[in-house]
């Protein structure tokens, strides 16, 4: 029976891990956010993306989605442009039971046992979403989002996946400055 609590827990804990993006963020704290109000796609970043040109695009939908929440809009004259960079690696998840045991028994039928643990190894493709902001006057980077997590290959769950890495990176835009 505890055996069955423990699965359930350590089960609970690998599907609730491997649905999280993880975000950090960076940014020039001279910048003037309220500035901003315009964007635009750096296409050449996008077009260095090594990524399938359905999933820039899933990208590029996403954050079409998200940014009139964050009071912006599209422009060919922008305030920013927007930098887009992917990374993917395979991520090695190893569990190890690290039980043993020995037992002794006495009496008309006495006898000895042991026991050892087991470790079992999966893998995930796990991916990174750059999203960097660039000011169009000073050329320069003024904020930076990052967002990793697992990646499907499930073409049903791709758009999902992907809306959910883009809205979790820029809810932390703009940051609070403190």
């Amino acid at each position: 029976m505890k055996l069955i609590k423990l699965l359930s827990v350590i089960g609970f804990f690998i599907l609730t891990s491997c649905s999280s993006v993880y975000v950090n963020t960076d940014y020039d704290k001279k910048a003037n956010f309220a500035a901003y109000k315009t964007y635009a796609y750096n296409k050449s970043s996008i077009d260095k993306l090594e990524i399938s040109d359905l999933d820039k695009k899933r990208i590029l939908y996403a954050i079409d989605a998200v940014m009139p929440t964050k009071q912006f809009s599209k422009s060919e004259n922008p305030d920013v442009l927007i930098n887009i960079f992917t990374k993917e690696r395979e991520r090695v998840n190893v569990y190890n039971n690290m039980g043993w045991g020995y037992g002794f028994g006495w009496g008309p039928g006495w006898g000895m046992g042991m026991g050892m643990g087991f470790t079992q190894t999966t893998t995930t493709p796990e991916g990174t979403l750059y999203i960097d902001i660039v000011d169009v006057k000073t050329k320069e980077l003024v904020w930076q989002g990052i967002g990793t997590g697992y990646l499907t290959t499930n073409f049903e769950k791709k758009d999902e996946r992907i809306a959910e890495f883009v809205s979790k990176i820029l809810e932390k835009y703009p940051p609070i400055i403190k």
